[in-house]
């Protein structure tokens, strides 16, 4: 039997946004994308999902034009602080995801083997978001269940070492996908795509991730993004 956390609640944290140039949103206009991150109240305590934009280097900062908001003062309006965190958990090591790192020196921060290793080999991330001061990683390869309920699950496309956060609770399981995918309507087509094929619908049919089955596995209730405001919910219960 799958464990579950007695308490646990969920808390989005709004940590800014950026602005992605029109060559890389598949457009002909730029798209402003929200950073966001989670914070997860738990038996075992306080956990972060992702911690916000890091500071870049020029080039950088002109090419996404990211507009902070401190992590210190979203933690705030949920009623916390730094000193509460407990743990960290990043989806990936890009400078829009861990950025509050350093801030939370000697916090052990959960990541995938793979994805700490090509941070650390460079031309990947910004070196001082990953090795600061008191950094603290616990290094994983593949899933886990880091406390009850809450299992670490690899879900590698973004970056090979990508992780998303599923949490199990007294009213149904909740996943934090991160960058799984950029937003809700494509994890929703994934996963209508995945349904198609299990129904044996004839192809041909759209591909879907492979670790989408693994997700389903835990029956999410809602599923929430790193770059989308939109939540997915199933279209039925069963």
């Amino acid at each position: 039997m799958q464990t579950t956390s007695k308490h646990l609640a969920v808390h989005r944290l709004d940590l800014g946004y950026f602005i992605r140039p029109a060559s890389e949103a598949g457009g002909p206009q730029p798209r402003v994308e929200p950073a966001l991150a989670y914070l997860v109240e738990h038996d075992r305590g306080r956990l972060l999902f992702d911690t916000g934009i890091g500071a870049a280097d020029p080039e950088t900062e002109a090419h996404y034009r990211p507009q902070r908001r401190s992590l210190q003062a979203a933690l705030a309006a949920v009623g916390t602080s730094l000193a509460d965190v407990s743990l960290v958990v990043n989806c990936h090591l890009h400078f829009d995801h861990c950025g509050g790192n350093p801030l939370l020196a000697g916090t052990p921060i959960v990541v995938q083997q793979v994805e700490l290793a090509t941070a650390r080999r460079g031309d990947y991330t910004f070196d001082e978001l990953i090795g600061f001061p008191g950094a603290t990683y616990e290094e994983l390869a593949g899933e886990a269940e880091i406390w009850p309920g809450a299992w670490v699950v690899p879900t590698p496309g973004h970056t090979d070492g990508h992780q998303s956060l599923v949490l199990r609770g007294p009213d149904g399981t909740v996943v934090l996908a991160g960058q799984a995918h950029d937003f809700a309507s494509h994890y929703s087509g994934d996963d209508l795509a995945r349904r198609a094929a299990r129904d044996g619908v004839a192809p041909p049919l759209p591909d879907y991730r492979p670790w989408l089955d693994r997700l389903a596995a835990f029956d999410p209730r809602r599923v929430y993004f790193a770059h989308d405001a939109s939540v997915w919910e199933p279209p039925h219960t069963a």
